[in-house]
């Protein structure tokens, strides 16, 4: 088994700033892919970010590119998502997944991923 534990999320102004933080435990080796998904009230769950299990690769949904950051740390067991030049619209759950497919390419699908932490809230006031 896998656990993910996410921290960071809180209230901030847009234009502002938030780092989450997902630390990982257990069956660490069967960690591949691992992703942040949002899920804003009353839509589905979305993919907003992934990284390859040595953080070489990246993926990035369209909405996000060039304000969040992906980045993970294999010898502290955590996954980072800095977001920077929040909008009102990111508001959402952010949750960290962590999926065991056996691949280097980041994946969007909730389908994929076997392992979720419990979310964090995000709220970007205007």
């Amino acid at each position: 088994q896998v656990q993910l534990v996410e921290s960071g999320g809180g209230l901030v102004q847009a234009g502002g700033s938030l780092e989450l933080s997902c630390a990982f435990s257990g069956r660490t080796d069967n960690i591949y892919t691992m992703a942040w998904f949002s899920q804003a009230p009353g839509k589905d769950r979305e993919f907003v970010t992934g990284i390859s299990r040595r953080g070489d690769i990246t993926a990035y949904t369209g909405s996000v590119k060039g304000r969040f950051t992906i980045s993970r740390d294999n010898a502290k067991n955590t996954v980072y998502l800095q977001m920077n030049n929040l909008k009102p619209e990111d508001t959402a759950v952010y949750s960290c997944a962590a999926s065991s497919i056996v691949t280097a390419i980041p994946l969007r699908e909730t389908r994929d991923y076997g392992y979720w932490g419990q979310g964090t809230q995000v709220t970007v006031s205007s």
